[in-house]
C-alpha cells in the first residue's frame, strides 16, 4: 500500500474509534493490526514492535515514579503540602481556590502524573471546600485544569517519554519545565481572582508567621523530594530511572517512619494502585510504539512531515500549526500516546527550522497536559467531577475560564522561548 493509503486508513480508523469512545489501547492497536495484515506483514511483527517500545532502561522510571506518587499520596505528604499551600496563598481573594493551584504544583513535583495530582489534591481539598461553602463546580473546574501541573512541573512521566522518543536530555527537560509550570500556575491564580470576585467568594483565612513556620517544618520531608530528584540528576549522581527508585525509597521511608502513615493496612493499596497505573501506561506505550513504528516504516511520517513542512517554512507559523495539532490530538489521546505518535513527525521539521528540541518538547508537553483537561476525553475532568459528585457537563462548563487561562499561558510559553531555555542556560545544561 502507498503511504497516503496507510495514512488515511490509520487516522480515519483511529478518529472513528475514539469518536465512539472505544478504549485508547484498542483505538490505537486495532488500526495498526489491520494495516499490518493488509500490507502483508506478519502479526509477530506487532508483538516485536510492542515489546521493543517498552524495552528501555529509561522507561523503568515510570513504575518507580508511579510508586513514589502513591507513597506520597497515601503516606501523608499531600496533606502537608496542602497545609503549607494554604498558609502561603489561602489568604488571597479566592482563598482555598488558590491553594488548589499551589498544592497541585507542589504535588506535581512529587508525582509526575496529572491524574495522580488531580486525585490526590482533589480528594483532599474539594470535599473540604464544599463544606466551607465553595460551589462544587467552581472547585472541581479549577482542580481539573490545575492537575495539568502534574505533567509540567518536574519530574514528569510525559517528559520522560519525550526524552526517550527524541533522544533529548531528560534532566534538561525537567529543568526547562519549571518556569513554564510557574507561568501556568500564575495565569490560573489570576483567573481565580477574577472568578472569585464574580462569584462573591472571599478569602477565609489569614496569614500568620507561626502557622507558616509550623507548616513549613511539617512539609520539609515532602519538599526535599524534588530537590533530591533534580539535584541528583543534574549533579550526575543518578539517572532519571535511578531518581525514580530513590524517590520511591524516600517516599516509603518518610511515610512509614517520619509521618507514620504507611503501614501494613495500606501498603497493599499503595502497591496495587502503582501496579495498575503502571500497567495502564505501559500498555498504551506499547500500542503507541507499534503505531509510531508503522508510521515511520511505511513512510507515513515523512509524507506528513513534507505536507506540514510545505505549508510553512516560517518558525512561528509552524509553531502555531504544531500547537493546533497538539491541541486536537490532546483532546482525544492520552499524553504519552500523543508524544509517541507526533514526535517522529514534527520534531524533524522543528529542528530544521532551528527550534531547540528541549523548547519544542516543553511546548508539546504543555499542550498535551492541557489536553488532559479538554473534552471529550479529559481524564482530569472526569476525576474532578467524580470527587465533587457533580455531573461531568456541569464541571466542564465551570472549567472553561481556567482552560482559557491555560491556553493563554500556552501562547506565552510558545512564543517566549526564554521561558523554557533560560533556566537550563543559567545552570549550564
Amino acid at each position: 500500500m502507498s503511504s497516503l493509503t496507510i495514512t488515511l486508513i490509520l487516522f480515519s480508523l483511529l478518529l472513528l474509534l475514539l469518536f465512539f469512545n472505544v478504549p485508547l489501547v484498542v483505538s490505537i492497536g486495532l488500526p495498526t493490526v489491520l494495516v499490518m495484515l493488509m500490507d502483508g506483514m506478519k502479526i509477530a511483527t506487532l508483538a516485536q514492535r510492542t515489546y521493543a517500545s517498552v524495552d528501555s532502561f529509561t522507561l523503568m522510571a515510570i513504575p518507580f515514579f508511579m510508586l513514589a506518587g502513591k507513597l506520597m499520596e497515601i503516606g501523608g505528604m499531600s496533606k502537608r503540602i496542602v497545609r503549607l499551600a494554604d498558609c502561603l496563598v489561602g489568604w488571597l481573594s479566592g482563598g482555598l481556590a488558590h491553594v488548589i493551584v499551589v498544592a497541585s504544583a507542589f504535588f506535581g513535583a512529587l508525582s509526575g502524573s496529572a491524574a495522580a495530582t488531580t486525585a490526590a489534591i482533589g480528594s483532599t481539598l474539594i470535599p473540604e471546600m464544599k463544606k466551607r461553602g465553595y460551589p462544587a463546580d467552581f472547585v472541581a473546574g479549577i482542580q481539573a485544569v490545575a492537575g495539568a501541573l502534574g505533567v509540567i512541573i518536574p519530574p514528569s512521566i510525559t517528559m520522560i517519554m519525550y526524552g526517550v522518543c527524541s533522544s533529548t536530555s531528560i534532566g534538561k527537560l525537567f529543568i526547562a519545565g519549571i518556569v513554564p509550570g510557574i507561568v501556568l500556575a500564575l495565569f490560573l491564580m489570576i483567573t481565580i481572582g477574577f472568578q472569585a470576585k464574580k462569584r462573591g467568594i472571599v478569602q477565609m483565612s489569614t496569614f500568620t508567621f507561626q502557622e507558616f513556620i509550623s507548616s513549613l517544618l511539617d512539609a520539609i520531608p515532602a519538599l526535599f523530594v524534588p530537590l533530591i530528584i533534580l539535584g541528583g540528576i543534574y549533579g550526575g549522581i543518578f539517572t532519571p530511572t535511578e531518581a525514580g527508585a530513590v524517590a520511591a525509597t524516600y517516599g516509603f521511608l518518610a511515610g512509614a517512619f517520619w509521618y507514620k502513615e504507611i503501614n501494613l493496612k495500606n501498603i497493599g493499596e499503595i502497591m496495587g494502585g502503582a501496579i495498575v497505573n503502571t500497567v495502564l501506561v505501559m500498555i498504551v506505550v506499547g500500542a503507541s510504539g507499534a503505531f509510531s513504528w508503522l508510521l515511520t516504516s511505511a513512510g507515513v511520517s515523512s509524507l506528513l512531515g513534507e505536507v506540514i513542512g510545505s505549508v510553512s517554512t516560517n518558525k512561528y507559523i509552524f509553531l502555531l500549526i504544531a500547537n493546533l495539532i497538539f491541541i486536537f490530538i490532546g483532546m482525544f489521546i492520552e499524553s504519552v500516546a500523543g508524544i509517541l505518535i507526533v514526535t517522529p513527525i514534527l520534531l524533524p521539521i522543528a529542528t530544521s527550522l532551528g527550534i531547540d528540541p528541549v523548547y519544542f518538547g516543553i511546548i508539546m508537553v504543555v499542550n498535551l497536559a492541557l489536553g488532559l483537561t479538554t473534552p471529550p476525553v479529559g481524564e482530569n475532568q472526569y476525576i474532578a467531577a467524580a470527587i465533587a459528585e457533580i455531573p461531568f457537563e456541569e464541571e466542564v462548563r465551570a472549567s472553561l475560564p481556567f482552560l482559557i487561562a491555560g491556553f493563554l499561558a500556552l501562547f506565552v510559553i510558545t512564543y517566549v522561548e526564554p521561558l523554557s531555555l533560560w533556566l537550563p542556560g543559567v545552570l549550564g545544561m
